[in-house]
């Protein structure tokens, strides 16, 4: 099975935001879903809400990656990751940092990414200076640590305002700064508190599908600029240098960390839209007014905020526990309150996917899923 065309490959080098439907031509992309295959739903798993997240209790993903079957076992797990938004793993203390990088490697694969698009190297938690003394020398391993974000990113006393905690100012999706952003991550904690350090994430699909017809045709005529100053800044502060090499594709290069995305990006797994500027990446909506960027980003995130059934909230039980997400489609947040209970880390691998485009002929999640059921007693009306 083909998932999708290769013009997807050469789109990754140079392609229009908006893909011309039905073309497979420098100015578009022609996309073929994955269709769920079924081969996964023996084993057990439930879904945390009806419209985000799902978790398979008690597979061991290491059986899965060695599997005669990986292939089709993996790629259905890549759909039902880019259907569900986030899919959780308990306690997988089997799989190492390699395994983890090739499970997410593979997913990337096995969906249809470009061949020049492979993991992720941060240009600050994996640049070529000591920042600090635990962390992983691994350079496609990010490693996440409150005692390290504390380090890079406390701006407390640096000027004279007050710097009290909002908590929904940590939202984001992964990597949305590159011209190539990530497709899949993955973050395996092996570092807990002793209560807090939950993490959310939230469903960009059903943040477009709560905007009336009318806005969501016009957003999707709109590009937004996504850019991470704070980390050229953090560099700066820490006496290091910036990875400016590939970090993860040939297009994501240099020290500028800012790029150009559509409002609404099709993922081209599903074939499904999704409101991508939301949270700490996104600076401002281009050829619109300082007021209406302002607007309508706020809005987003509003949206996101009021709507606590587009999210779902996984609390981390055992060391190894492990998350992993589509970026294309949704945006996460940890929860920052076990100051005093212990630190919290663990190691992130991060997929690169393709140029974010808006493909027309999409569909909207509930479009696509329209008289499905999509959880007990539960069906898209």
């Amino acid at each position: 099975m083909a998932p999708i065309a290769t013009s997807l490959e050469d789109a990754s080098e140079n392609v229009s935001l908006r893909a011309e439907s039905g073309h497979s031509n420098g100015n578009g992309i022609k996309t073929t879903p994955l269709k769920p295959t079924g081969i996964l739903d023996h084993y057990e798993q439930f879904d945390l809400t009806p419209v985000i997240g799902r978790e398979f209790p008690k597979v061991d993903l290491v059986d899965w990656l060695q599997a005669p079957n990986a292939h089709e076992l993996l790629r259905e797990l890549a759909y039902t990751i880019s259907s569900r938004g986030v899919v959780f793993f308990r306690k997988q203390d089997s799989l190492t940092n390699d395994l983890q990088k090739e499970l997410v490697h593979r997913m990337g694969q096995l969906a249809g990414k470009p061949s020049s698009s492979t993991l992720h190297i941060h240009p600050v938690l994996n640049s070529e200076g000591e920042v600090d003394e635990k962390r992983d020398p691994d350079q496609q391993i990010s490693t996440i640590s409150s005692r390290l974000f504390k380090k890079l990113y406390s701006v407390e006393g640096q000027d004279g305002r007050c710097h009290k905690k909002q908590s929904s100012d940590q939202w984001h999706s992964d990597i949305a700064f590159e011209p190539v952003p990530a497709d899949y991550s993955s973050l395996r904690l092996t570092q807990l508190p002793k209560t807090g350090g939950d993490t959310l994430w939230a469903s960009g699909y059903e943040i477009y599908d709560r905007i009336s017809p009318p806005v969501q045709k016009f957003l999707e005529g709109l590009t937004c600029t996504f850019s991470r100053p704070d980390f050229i800044a953090a560099a700066e502060r820490s006496n290091i240098d910036l990875y400016t090499k590939p970090r993860g594709s040939p297009g994501n290069v240099g020290s500028s960390l800012t790029a150009v995305h559509p409002v609404v990006r099709t993922n081209p797994v599903t074939g499904w839209k999704s409101v991508y500027p939301v949270g700490q990446h996104a600076q401002f909506i281009n050829n619109v007014t300082v007021e209406e960027s302002a607007m309508f980003l706020g809005w987003f995130k509003t949206l996101l905020k009021d709507n606590h059934d587009l999210q779902c909230r996984f609390h981390w039980q055992n060391v190894n526990d492990i998350a992993l997400w589509d970026n294309r489609n949704t945006f996460h947040c940890a929860t920052f309150d076990f100051d005093g209970l212990g630190d919290r880390a663990g190691n992130r691998a991060v997929g690169i996917g393709e140029r974010p485009y808006f493909d027309p002929a999409s569909k909207s999640r509930r479009e696509a899923l329209e008289g499905q059921s999509i959880g007990e007693n539960f069906k898209i009306l």
